[in-house]
């Protein structure tokens, strides 16, 4: 276990270059298993989910070649499939929601895939029903081994079909799609989830070979082909690393720029910053966050008070309501933050109301937030992170509260933005990591 030891009220300056797309990067990776030639695959985030993913490949027998910082070049040309029979494949596995995507890949090209329930944060449920119906409708056999907590699925050869999505699930869309590229005939995806990064895998499978159209929208068309060739990618930025600096710049009054954001794979996250008073300028594909030390929450048009909640793409990522929520509390105005998608995202804000903050959490789901508008600074305290994007908002609650703070079991934090402590640090910040 390791902590964070922070000093807050400092105030940062400088430029910011966002990590390579987690949430890319674990679907991109996983489809390497459907070619036997070579994948490159460049701007990958060297963290831990990712790396764990990259760990579990080299046990199938990929080939795996660190070519320089961020720059991969995989090849699956003999893969060890009983590889999913082993312990050290299920521990991997079980640790790691993102190994849910490799089952895709695993049955169209080798005819089989076992997962244990996987693992990842404890956000709520999160269910794996639109995988393994959509993998049903293709022709598979499933099965749930309640004894072992594993899915287990076979098929000789997949075959196309029309399906509509009971919801539109990220890494279910990922994994049919990557499935359908080798199977007999035409699929269609309805209801498809079409954020950036899916539509980043899909123009890879493409540029390995396969048929996919309607990229960009909620209805994928796949034609399926006898085999896939390799191929070179390049991840786009992290929009939720994005969305925290800006997030970060405006808790703690500070002039930053994030370099090379994807601007237009960025969608409503500026303007939703903007809504709650934030500066946000578009510098060419740079962001630019002056410091301010008030911003102001506008109201709906009928005077109401302004609701911030999370969709499907293109509306807000669910990812990034934390952040929203930890920049509301400094905030002039009241904001009601409403996570629609997850459960459990928001019993974080117990800490922030014990530094301070003003927060009535209305139920699982909604949150109050009165702003203190810096009347009143957060104080320092000792927390413990609870998932990726809670963590990552409690790291920005501490810099900004005055005297110190720590935050235990950062690995959580790890897991999704690579060295931050050092990043930060580099711009003025005061970042203590102690094991």
């Amino acid at each position: 276990m390791a902590r964070f030891i922070i000093e807050g009220g400092q105030q940062l300056t400088g430029e910011l270059i966002p990590q390579g797309a987690k949430n890319e990067a674990l679907q991109v990776i996983c489809a390497v298993l459907l070619t036997d030639e070579e994948v490159n695959i460049s701007n990958i985030p060297e963290i831990s989910d990712v790396l764990k993913l990259i760990e579990m490949l080299r046990g199938f027998g990929v080939k795996v070649t660190r070519k320089e910082k961020g720059n991969y070049n995989f090849l699956a040309n003999q893969v060890n499939i009983s590889y999913i029979n082993t312990e050290e494949f299920r521990k991997l596995a079980g640790g790691l929601r993102g190994s849910i995507m490799i089952i895709g890949p695993l049955l169209a090209r080798f005819g089989k895939g076992i997962i244990p329930q996987p693992g990842g944060d404890k956000i709520g449920r999160r269910r794996l029903d639109t995988h393994f119906i959509g993998l049903e409708k293709m022709g598979a056999d499933f099965h749930y081994d309640a004894d072992k907590c594993q899915y287990q699925i076979k098929a000789n050869r997949l075959t196309g079909t029309y399906m509509l999505l009971d919801e539109a699930s990220v890494t279910g869309t990922a994994n049919l799609v990557m499935a359908a590229t080798l199977a007999k005939g035409t699929t269609t995806i309805y209801n498809a989830a079409c954020e950036p990064y899916v539509q980043q895998l899909c123009r890879m499978l493409n540029s390995m070979g396969a048929n996919i159209s309607g990229i960009g929208s909620n209805l994928l068309i796949i034609d399926g082909v006898d085999s896939l060739s390799g191929c070179n990618h390049t991840l786009l930025p992290d929009m939720i690393e994005v969305g925290s600096f800006i997030g970060l710049a405006a808790m703690t009054s500070s002039a930053l720029t994030i370099k090379n954001v994807s601007l237009h794979n960025l969608g409503i996250i500026p303007d939703a910053f903007r809504r709650l008073g934030i500066h946000v300028e578009n510098r060419g594909d740079d962001l630019f966050i002056p410091s301010q030390e008030h911003y102001e929450v506008e109201s709906f048009i009928d005077g109401s008070i302004m609701s911030i909640a999370d969709a499907p793409w293109p509306g807000l990522t669910p990812d990034l309501l934390s952040v929203f929520l930890v920049v509301a509390t400094q905030a002039r105005g009241s904001v009601l933050i409403h996570q629609k998608m997850f459960e459990s995202r928001l019993f974080f804000v117990d800490r922030l109301i014990d530094m301070g903050a003003k927060i009535i959490l209305c139920d699982p789901h909604r949150a109050t937030v009165i702003g203190l508008d810096r009347a009143v600074q957060l104080r320092g305290t000792h927390m413990t992170s609870p998932d990726i994007r809670a963590g990552v908002a409690l790291l920005i609650a501490a810099l900004s509260a005055t005297g110190t703070s720590t935050i235990d079991h950062i690995e959580q934090i790890d897991r999704g933005y690579e060295a931050i402590d050092v990043r930060l640090n580099s711009l003025g910040a005061k970042i203590v990591r102690e094991s």
